[in-house]
């Protein structure tokens, strides 16, 4: 048996390799001798459609990609198409255009994989089939906006205004699908009236479709006037550029396609693995290891403070009722981060860091990290701390509380040798929180 310390970083290791992409899409997806592709009982007779087209973006598009057309052999051949990936990615064939976009700021490259996808979608008919594989982070990998022109420059400053402006991820996508042309059901838009396939690894809450990747296939909830209420809570036409916060100020954005509109006739969505898998992993492993296991995701958005304190004070309640347990949490938290801060960390280990001082002393090991691999502007996936955790910082002469007021997490965790990191993991599957309590 190990160490509290040592379990949590099991437990999570454990999780990210159970929640495997290539496995998923082996059992999900089928292709049989007669040409057809089956996924959940859905046939596709790919023989009868004119073109076959691929359009793969976010973190684990590469990965997605590599399975999926692996798992067809030579049935795929026909399928051409874009993918997006956060890192370089050779093409499977010459019938496939790759992009690096930018993440977690849109880049150059960003623009051409929005122009690209939009203008091979822009020549589908009804005789064409096209599969989306969408995944978390595509909504800074692919972007275009509406209002014409609109500059790199600009585009960059209003993804980096929206993540450090404290909006959960959900009232961000809001901002984004009704700014952008490859979001909130446009793609799907633009790609009607052909058969539209959309398999996902979601990085949202279980159900919500419409927030992957800002969902650019998917009939969108939200409305414009959601986003100037969000804009009006947030101060986003302060924090944002100036034409956008104009743009915002004016209410002038046009609305996102809505369920039920014609050109979702022809779509489905299969969701192929989301937070639930890697916490059913995780669960199974924390058992393995002697824990008494409880999963609570109540704080999923909340803010990082609140989060941390909520969970800790669950995980005491728990192990006075249980002795050993494991508490765990998947989701996102929320940080907002002032513009003149320059440390180094992210919403993982920014909250990990301020669990640290709740369980000052205490018998409590806390890890939070992200299944992408990659926390804020740091290479760390996350981070571990436990009661010993304030005073070795002390140690060190980094108190935590001087970390946190600088948003400088990764710099603490790096010189205690806590930080987790891993590497981009290709999958994106939430952050995952580990409590461990005796």
């Amino acid at each position: 048996m190990g160490t509290p310390r040592e379990d949590a970083i099991d437990i999570f290791s454990y999780a990210l390799k159970s929640a495997n992409v290539e496995l998923a899409m082996g059992q999900r997806v089928r292709f049989n001798d007669d040409g057809a592709m089956e996924i959940d009982r859905r046939r596709y007779m790919l023989r009868e459609y004119r073109r076959l087209i691929l359009v793969a973006l976010g973190k684990a598009a590469a990965v997605m990609t590599a399975s999926f057309l692996q798992n067809g052999k030579k049935t795929v051949e026909r399928f051409e198409g874009v993918i997006v990936t956060p890192e370089p990615f050779d093409p499977p064939s010459w019938r496939f255009k790759s992009f690096c976009g930018g993440h977690p700021t849109p880049n150059l490259a960003s623009m051409e994989a929005a122009e690209e996808i939009l203008r091979l979608l822009s020549t589908l008919t009804q005789h064409d089939f096209v599969v989306f594989l969408i995944s978390g982070g595509g909504s800074s990998l692919v972007e275009q906006f509406l209002a014409p022109n609109t500059s790199l420059e600009t585009i960059a400053g209003t993804h980096k205004a929206l993540v450090e402006s404290g909006a959960p991820i959900t009232a961000m996508n809001a901002v984004r699908k009704h700014l952008s042309s490859v979001k909130g059901g446009r793609l799907a838009a633009v790609a009607a009236p052909a058969e539209q396939l959309t398999i996902v690894i979601s990085d949202v809450p279980v159900g919500a479709l419409d927030a992957i990747s800002s969902g650019p296939t998917t009939p969108d909830r939200s409305t414009a006037e959601e986003v100037y209420r969000i804009a009006e809570e947030y101060q986003l036409v302060e924090r944002l550029p100036a034409t956008i916060g104009n743009q915002i100020a004016a209410r002038s954005l046009p609305e996102t396609p809505k369920s039920g509109e014609s050109i979702f006739a022809r779509s489905h969505w299969a969701v192929l693995l989301d937070s639930s898998s890697l916490e059913a992993a995780a669960a199974k492993r924390a058992a393995e290891l002697g824990w008494h296991v409880e999963i609570d995701d109540t704080c999923d958005d909340w803010s990082a403070e609140k989060a941390a304190e909520y969970l800790v004070e669950r995980a005491r309640v728990l192990r006075g009722q249980h002795g050993r347990v494991c508490l765990l949490s998947a989701g996102e938290v929320t940080v907002a981060v002032p513009r003149e801060a320059t440390g180094k960390g992210g919403r993982n280990q920014h909250f990990t860091l301020l669990a640290s001082k709740l369980i000052a002393a205490d018998s409590i090991t806390v890890l939070s990290a992200g299944s992408d691999g990659i926390d804020g502007n740091s290479p760390a996936a996350g981070a571990v701390a436990d009661g010993e955790t304030m005073a070795r910082a002390s140690r060190e002469g980094y108190p935590v509380d001087a970390a946190l007021a600088d948003f400088d997490s990764h710099s603490l965790f790096l010189l205690l040798e806590d930080a987790i990191t891993i590497g981009r993991t290709q999958n994106n599957l939430r952050d995952l929180r580990v409590l461990l309590a005796s």
